[in-house]
């Protein structure tokens, strides 16, 4: 068995680093062949999968976080090869939102290389959205308003850890501002003010933000979840609520399943796929069902 990785030493405020050696250690022990790339910037990962011959590999191995995995998705989906093989992931990421679908603990390296190396797949859906004339993809989470401003902020402050979050949130829900949203689900049309919206493939977005948790990552349907116009004080009692899915009781918050959907703002609304922070509304998302096929933990079905 032959594997191709896309190494992200920055992942995790460069703690991914540490994990290498542990990760070589376990291809040895599970004698898997590979080719590990280091990537030196976030359009590597992209390049790199693009330009891979499928014919040389029997899987993709994404090694770091949510965001990592996005640029080697992106590269896979525009890769020409006529094989198409599965991919992996080895969470050494911040958040590793995604392996926790596939039934894989952040860190554990060793688990995750014997997923791939049993080969038990499970095909799974991808976001295809569309914003400022160029096509992307997600495997995540997509969002735009409240949630975006936070995570700009974490970016910046992200020498702060864990807090940078905290900080952004207490930030941005003192000039915390709805806006007016004109959203299209499988041909509903439905205008609404927002404070955000997330549209998921999986229930879990960041380390623990149980976001969407009705979302199944192969049911051919996306998860919407809108944060109607609500006070600071109820926005900021709701947030503890996603830690276990509970916000969806709360009556400012809708959920929506569609294939389907365009998202129309007032004025451009940035947007973070996948963790990544880049375009801007008009957004049209197209849920691609079971499009990818995805090494799994042996205990999911």
């Amino acid at each position: 068995m032959k594997i191709l990785v896309i190494y992200n030493n920055y992942a995790a405020q460069n703690k991914s680093a540490k994990f290498i050696n542990q990760f070589k250690k376990e291809l040895q022990t599970k004698e898997i062949d590979s080719d590990i790339i280091f990537t030196k910037n976030s359009d590597d990962a992209v390049s790199t999968v693009q330009s891979a011959d499928f014919e040389d590999y029997d899987a993709i191995v994404s090694a770091g976080g949510d965001g990592t995995l996005f640029k080697v998705v992106n590269g896979y989906m525009n890769n020409s090869s006529v094989k198409r093989i599965p991919l992996g992931v080895i969470p050494v990421g911040t958040g590793n939102a995604f392996a926790r679908d596939c039934g894989l603990d952040s860190r554990q390296i060793g688990d995750a290389v014997s997923a791939i190396k049993m080969g038990k797949t499970k095909k799974i859906d991808v976001g295809k959205f569309t914003t400022n004339g160029k096509e992307f993809y997600f495997i995540n989470i997509i969002g735009l308003g409240f949630v975006t401003d936070v995570a700009k902020t974490a970016h910046r402050l992200k020498m702060f850890g864990g807090l940078s979050y905290t900080i952004g949130v207490l930030y941005h829900t003192i000039f915390l501002k709805p806006f007016p949203v004109i959203i299209e689900h499988d041909g509903i049309i439905k205008e609404r003010e927002v404070s955000f919206i997330e549209v998921s493939n999986t229930r879990y977005t960041g380390k623990d933000f149980l976001m969407a948790p009705n979302a199944k990552i192969d049911d051919g349907l996306l998860d919407i979840t809108l944060m109607k116009k609500s006070s600071r004080l109820t926005l900021l009692g709701g947030l503890p609520k996603i830690f276990k899915g509970d916000h969806i009781h709360m009556p400012e918050v809708e959920s929506i399943q569609a294939k389907s959907i365009k998202i129309i703002t007032e004025s451009p609304k940035v947007l973070t796929p996948d963790g990544e922070i880049f375009g801007s509304t008009p957004l049209t998302i197209e849920c691609e069902h079971q499009t990818l096929e995805f090494c799994i933990n042996d205990i999911i079905q």
